[in-house]
């Protein structure tokens, strides 16, 4: 089995997502391992000196001028994770808790944390043997890292807390006891070290980014699929249209859409039609798209920076031998962009939703009422709609900027927080939301083919065709009502696992 050596110095997305879902293992490098030692033992050397160095021989916070001596240092760092496990709400899934020890990992391999190698030995042991840190949703604002669910997590470390472990919620000792492993007692500054840092922000945001390039693409097949049934045309996909307006995005999902609709017998057969101009959500399609595309990148960005930063402090530098004290741990960067994303997300959701309504809204096109026979009797894909919207209108209030409000902490020595953890759960939820909007638009979508297949005796083209064959192996064609909450949770897993973009990739090539 390919094990993923987490002290790379280029960590990318897509390997922080296979330890996630994959479960695939991690090691580390002699290299990694020297650099741990060499920063640690400068930390030891300090506190036998007694130096002043903050949260190694001091008090956190506004209580960094309380002088700790010797031989309360142990005791320092077991009460930093106790005291600042004060997180409330639902626990992280295991997906999340995941990437958030990964990422964590790799901060400390990068050696300025200062933690001992039997920490980050004993941290990597329980992410391999999957032991899941049971790690509340709430109450990280975002600055001094993620205090208060990093130390949930790092609490199973020294036997406390609770964990997942085989699927099974337990104290953190007996996971460990099942595990074969011990707990640690943490030494001079781990505790600090294990605790501050944007690790959950971060692995939030890995996961979201990993998602949102796929939604892009799938977005792309149910709009192209929307389109044709609609009776829509293909020429807004002209790249001539685009290359006077170079958005990269924007040219992008152009051409994806110009290829799933390739050779498609359903859009020849009204060219020359009267319609002049299609509506905006259809002939705009490759601006909207492409600018939660752009978003995306940007995102992508800044998240593979995060993933390859150390963000504690104090930072220790042992080329130098000298420690410095500074605000890496400041989650601003990915605050700005999880609000960022969450926008560019939901706006796929949007303009989705206003498709599915031109489906099912026979004024609007030229399909049956809420794309069922017998209407009246038969209330078809109606409802569908109707959750559609609602999911849309929560994305509005989710989207609203968690980054633009701040509220001073430790007494007003933390007077600037970032709420990038909270930006990075919005964003999580906005994403869900709009896999299943996409999912009941691909539903709609489906049926309509069906309709044309059957009445106009026209296919659609190439990677919708595709998509369409590849729904109607799990979900039946609606011919008369039956509860759709099975179909449109069927459909969202198809959407979120990639089986629908996989498909039709196979038959167009990969799309951008």
């Amino acid at each position: 089995m390919t094990v993923l050596y987490i002290d790379k110095p280029d960590l990318q997305i897509d390997e922080v997502v296979a330890v996630a879902r994959e479960r695939i293992p991690v090691g580390v490098s002699d290299q990694a391992v020297d650099r741990i030692e060499r920063s640690r033992d400068l930390v030891e050397r300090w506190v036998a000196e007694n130096r002043i160095i903050y949260g190694i021989t001091t008090g956190f916070g506004a209580l960094s001028h309380t002088r700790i001596t010797g031989d309360q240092t142990r005791e320092l760092q077991r009460n930093i994770l106790l005291s600042h496990a004060a997180g409330v709400g639902a626990p992280f899934s295991e997906e999340v808790v995941r990437a958030i020890m990964a990422v964590r990992l790799h901060d400390i391999s990068m050696g300025h944390a200062g933690v001992r190698r039997e920490t980050f030995q004993q941290l990597l042991a329980m992410l391999n043997a999957g032991i899941c840190p049971v790690v509340p949703e709430k109450g990280s604002v975002g600055a001094s890292g993620d205090l208060a669910p990093t130390s949930h997590l790092c609490l199973v470390l020294i036997g406390e807390g609770e964990a997942f472990y085989k699927g099974r919620r337990m104290p953190g000792a007996l996971a460990l006891k099942k595990a074969g492993l011990r707990p640690v007692t943490l030494e001079a500054g781990e505790g600090l070290a294990l605790v501050n840092g944007t690790q959950v922000m971060a692995g939030l945001q890995t996961l979201a980014v990993f998602d949102a390039q796929r939604l892009a693409k799938t977005a792309d097949i149910a709009c192209a699929m929307s389109l044709e049934v609609l009776m829509g045309s293909d020429s807004e996909f002209d790249p001539k249209i685009h290359l006077v307006r170079p958005h990269p995005g924007q040219i992008d999902a152009a051409d994806n859409m110009r290829r799933l609709t390739r050779n498609s017998p359903i859009i020849d057969s009204h060219k020359g039609c009267s319609r002049v101009q299609d509506a905006y959500t259809l002939r705009c399609s490759p601006q909207i798209h492409g600018a939660t595309r752009d978003a995306i990148r940007h995102v992508k960005q800044v998240v593979e920076i995060e993933i390859n930063s150390t963000t504690t402090n104090p930072l220790i530098f042992a080329d130098v031998e000298d420690f410095k004290l500074g605000g890496n741990f400041h989650g601003q960067p990915l605050a700005l962009t999880a609000d960022y994303l969450s926008m560019g997300i939901a706006e796929l959701a949007n303009v989705s939703e206003r498709r599915v309504e031109r489906l099912v809204n026979p004024q609007l096109s030229e399909l049956p009422a809420f794309l069922v026979v017998e209407e009246g009797l038969n209330s078809g894909f109606m409802i569908a709609q109707y959750t559609a919207a609602a999911l849309v209108s929560e994305n509005k209030v989710l989207a609203h900027p968690a980054s633009v409000d701040s509220i001073p902490t430790s007494a007003n020595k933390e007077d600037h927080v970032s709420m990038g953890t909270i930006a990075a759960r919005h964003c999580r939820e906005i994403m869900q939301n709009t896999e299943h909007v996409i999912a009941v638009e691909l539903l709609c979508a489906a049926q309509a083919v069906d309709f044309v297949s059957r009445q106009k005796r026209l296919s659609p083209g190439e990677g919708t065709k595709a998509a369409w064959q590849t729904i109607r192996q799990k979900i039946a064609y609606l011919d008369s009502d039956r509860q759709l909450s099975g179909d449109i949770a069927a459909m969202a897993a198809m959407v979120h696992s990639g089986e629908i973009l996989a498909a039709v990739e196979a038959v167009v090539g990969e799309l951008k």
